[in-house]
């Protein structure tokens, strides 16, 4: 006697709607285990990025100058 699998049971057809509703009573459950930020953590958090978004505007603005001149200088010495 063969032991039955999960691959062989027949699959059940599910309707459209009971789908639809099985992903909301899931993604509810879900959303109850998120931990929510505190606004004071929110603030600190963007702070952070808008500090680190114009550190990293400055350093690649002073990269990209760098590059201009050296690339200019480039090409006066072959041109």
């Amino acid at each position: 006697m063969r032991a039955e699998t999960t691959s062989d049971k027949p699959e059940v057809k599910r309707s459209v709607l009971q789908s639809i509703s099985d992903y909301v009573k899931d993604v509810r459950v879900e959303m109850t285990k998120v931990s929510w930020p505190t606004a004071a953590e929110l603030r600190e958090s963007t702070m952070v990025v808008i500090v680190m978004v114009f550190l990293m505007a400055v350093f690649i603005g002073i990269v990209d100058r760098v590059l201009s001149f050296a690339f200019e200088a480039l090409v006066r010495l072959v041109g």
